[in-house]
């Protein structure tokens, strides 16, 4: 499956609260903030298919707000539980803009999530 990069928004620029979400070719994702620079991965809990950008991120995580699953933000890797890891995408700053990489193909129903 191939990927295309899409210019999403200037570091500079970048919320307070460390999370960013987006629609870019029909997948919705979530930028977050790390001690190591950025992520971006898809807004979907992988336990209930909520939206993780109404989450906090807290100790290097982001909390899932329908049931409370916690993703580490440096892995995507659920933390705690059984529920599948983040679908991750491909991040790179050029020239002080965030771009995210997202695949060609539209997502399936089980990438979409369900608004709460």
């Amino acid at each position: 499956m191939s990927e295309h990069w899409q210019q999403l928004i200037a570091t500079s620029e970048f919320p307070a609260d460390g999370k960013y979400a987006v629609k870019v070719g029909g997948w919705l994702g979530l930028v977050a903030r790390t001690d190591d620079g950025w992520v971006a991965f898809s807004d979907r809990c992988t336990h209930q298919a909520s939206m993780l950008s109404g989450g906090r991120i807290r100790r290097g995580a982001i909390m899932c707000p329908l049931h409370g699953a916690r993703f580490d933000l440096a892995s995507g890797e659920c933390l705690g539980g059984t529920y599948r890891d983040l679908r991750r995408f491909p991040l790179r700053v050029k020239c002080d803009m965030i771009e995210v990489a997202v695949p060609t193909a539209l997502p399936g129903m089980d990438e979409i999530p369900v608004p709460i």
